[in-house]
């Protein structure tokens, strides 16, 4: 049997399990994906896109007999022998055009940039697209913000100058941030209590390693200005060996996401020996323990403003949570023993 990977959001953390998935399953995986564009859009209508993208295998396509009879009846999927045929599928006439060419572009985002679908196929699988398997460089650059190149640089000189010598611990806190450069990640939130701490003449340095795209909010440009030298780092490293270094340098990771699913990036910088400050809401209480849990943006920034005033406190700390299980090693087995898994009634 293979399995059959469906992401709408092939980017950032989405793309890290599917990239492991595929690693680690290796010949098993049969892959299809849209680009990491325009969430909300992505939400609404990649299930439609997929149904009439991804072709019917009898190598991946289990499902208990009460379900089939309940579509059969319902939406008017009929079965001819291993594979699934869809007949009359709500709103599927009114898509098709959309769909028809692989080609099209639509201002949803949905369909935009087609090289972004991409897909690995499996040998003696039908391909319904011919089309690259994995983003080549160009696409990657594409789907970064054209402004971070400049600073490249920018983290290797100043993190190898400013966080090496002897005095080490009397050096400004380190506050990392690394989100998505987008509204649901709430830079404004974050941005605002970092300024507060600059008004009270506060020391801290920063670094912003996060991911932007084609719209940007507002708030980056005009905080970068404000922030000055406080900012060691100012954009996405393609690197994941640079990006973990800048982990590594820092001493506090600050999430103020108003959307989250797991954060995958908080739980990296902890690996990486950072102190995490998350909301007391969405995932973040079922990973981190109460002690890294802030409820309002002024308990952020009071937590903040003693770290900058006692950076060594951070330094000294060691975490008392427990990353362990959210490792391959630990969930390895696990996900090989799900996705080999035999149909079940449940399912």
């Amino acid at each position: 049997m293979s399995v059959l990977l469906i992401e709408a959001f092939h980017g950032g953390s989405h793309k890290q399990l599917m990239d492991l998935l595929q690693e680690e399953l290796q010949d098993d995986c049969v892959l299809y994906t849209l680009p990491a564009k325009k969430w909300h859009w992505k939400a609404r209508t990649a299930a439609l896109y997929f149904m009439q993208t991804v072709p019917a295998s009898a190598n991946y396509r289990f499902m208990p007999e009460h379900k089939l009879a309940h579509l059969e009846k319902v939406i008017g999927v009929k079965r001819n022998g291993d594979a699934y045929h869809a007949e009359g599928l709500p709103g599927q006439q009114k898509s098709s055009a959309l769909m028809k060419n692989s080609n099209t572009h639509c201002e949803s985002g949905l369909c935009e940039a087609q090289p972004g679908l991409y897909t690995t196929q499996h040998e003696g699988l039908p391909s319904p697209l011919t089309v690259p398997a994995r983003l080549n460089t160009s696409e990657v650059s594409e789907s970064a913000n054209p402004c971070q190149e400049e600073d490249k640089e920018h983290l290797t000189f100043n993190l190898s100058h400013i966080l090496s010598g002897p005095d080490y611990q009397q050096r400004p806190l380190h506050i990392a941030w690394p989100h998505r450069w987008e509204h649901d990640k709430d830079p404004e939130t974050f941005f605002k209590v970092l300024l507060k701490l600059k008004e009270k003449d506060l020391p801290f340095h920063v670094s912003i390693l996060g991911e932007a795209f084609t719209e940007i909010p507002d708030i980056f440009s005009e905080a970068k200005k404000v922030l000055g030298s406080s900012v060691l780092h100012w954009g996405y490293l393609p690197s994941k060996d640079d990006y973990f270094r800048a982990l590594c340098m820092a001493d506090v990771v600050v999430s103020t996401a108003k959307h989250e699913f797991f954060g995958v990036a908080m739980v990296e910088a902890v690996y990486c020996g950072c102190y995490p400050l998350c909301p007391k809401a969405l995932v973040y209480p079922e990973i981190f323990p109460a002690e890294y849990l802030y409820s309002t943006p002024e308990q952020l920034f009071k937590r903040l403003q003693n770290f900058c005033k006692r950076p060594d406190t951070v330094r000294k700390h060691l975490y008392k949570g427990e990353t362990a299980g959210f490792s391959w090693a630990a969930l390895g087995s696990k996900f090989r023993s799900l996705l080999a898994a035999e149909p079940r009634e449940d399912l």
